[in-house]
């Protein structure tokens, strides 16, 4: 009994780290995409143009089904219009609305085709003549789904900012004059990424949950 309950708690904290490690590590991207945009820009560029050359490979060389290979390209270059407004994007932008129905049609679509694969044709079940084609593997389809359909749409979310959160970073104006204004700092705005905004929300309805629980609490008890 008591090996069972620490086999629960023991899940929970672990997924509670888990989680905790993986918000971590994507603040801690995003802060690096924010300081280095144009080079994510083009990261993402070429890392787009290779998954399609990869698509094709996949079609001449593995026998991959051609329509569902064009809908994965022509979703490639759905998400290549994201980057002419990079890092900024509106969440009501119809091109950021169509990557997102892209990534789940992609999913659903590739997904559907490797479980079909895997499966023997009913007319074939009880041939004992009958040789299935090749079976791809756990590891090859966790990595065609990894490179292939989640890679690029992941690092989208991570690299790219809202545009209505945004910055003030002060430029300090070298330029020497007696002027007070002159020797003013000058602001510019700077992007602040999607996943900062995403996880500082959490945090802040955290914390203002749990403050208003104490409250709540040391009110009562000096009621009492």
């Amino acid at each position: 009994m008591l090996l069972q309950a620490l086999s629960v708690v023991g899940t929970i904290l672990g997924f509670v780290f888990l989680t905790l490690s993986i918000a971590s590590g994507l603040y801690y991207i995003s802060e690096i995409v924010e300081e280095h945009t144009q080079a994510t820009k083009r990261f993402l560029t070429r890392a787009i143009y290779t998954i399609v050359a990869i698509h094709l490979l996949l079609v001449l060389l593995d026998g991959f089904p051609i329509k569902k290979s064009i809908f994965a390209i022509a979703s490639y270059f759905i998400y290549l219009q994201n980057l002419k407004t990079f890092p900024f994007i509106s969440l009501s932008d119809p091109i950021f609305l169509l990557s997102a129905v892209c990534v789940l049609l992609n999913h659903y679509f590739w997904f559907q085709f490797f479980n079909e694969s895997s499966q023997i044709p009913p007319q074939f079940r009880f041939d004992p003549n009958y040789i299935p084609p090749r079976r791809a593997t756990f590891a090859e389809v966790a990595s065609f789904f990894g490179i292939c359909v989640w890679f690029v749409p992941f690092a989208l979310f991570v690299s790219l900012s809202a545009g209505d959160y945004v910055l003030p970073t002060t430029q300090p104006d070298h330029k020497k004059d007696d002027s007070t204004a002159a020797n003013q700092p000058r602001f510019k705005r700077r992007a602040v990424g999607l996943v900062r905004v995403v996880i500082n929300n959490i945090r802040d309805t955290l914390e203002d949950l749990v403050g208003s629980n104490s409250r709540a609490r040391d009110g009562h008890i000096l009621g009492a």
